[in-house]
């Protein structure tokens, strides 16, 4: 089973006065919903399927977005397995004065795809085709990789 599309997925939103706080910075939580939305519409793209959050990982928030701004997310898969899908989303703003665009956050969504009784389903494969394909793989990997251990000893503690 091949991918449908590996173009990455783009949304842009407005920073508010309602998704600010009291230093008309725009809230965390409301650029991570904007960032969860893209991870999950580029698997939806990718794999015609339907996915569901499993974990966020190597969150970093670099800059802050203020009020008027423009946020550009984008949402690439960068890794499978049988049921999962890594999505590297990057989050930059716009001042519309310049248009300027700064990088403000990054991270990694992981996405399980479902079937309509809730259940893992299978998903097409990536296969990487360059170095920076591989690079973001391994990345994801890695990360994945923690998170199932971190999960295991978990359980068993």
């Amino acid at each position: 089973m091949k991918p449908f599309s590996t173009e990455p997925v783009t949304l842009i939103e407005e920073v508010f006065p309602q998704d600010t706080n009291s230093y008309n910075t725009l809230f965390g939580g409301r650029l991570l919903s904007v960032m969860d939305k893209a991870a999950g519409i580029a698997c939806s793209k990718f794999a015609h399927r339907e996915f569901v959050t499993i974990s966020i990982d190597t969150l970093s928030f670099k800059a802050p977005a203020r009020q008027g701004d423009l946020i550009e997310v984008t949402g690439r898969v960068v890794f499978t397995s049988t049921h999962t899908a890594g999505v590297k989303v990057t989050a930059c703003a716009m001042t519309k004065s310049d248009w300027e665009t700064r990088v403000i956050c990054e991270g990694y969504f992981f996405m399980v795809a479902i079937d309509s009784m809730m259940r893992p389903i299978p998903i097409p494969q990536l296969e990487p085709s360059n170095e920076d394909e591989e690079k973001e793989w391994a990345i994801a990997l890695e990360i994945r990789n923690n998170m199932l251990s971190k999960r295991k000893s978990q359980q068993e503690g």
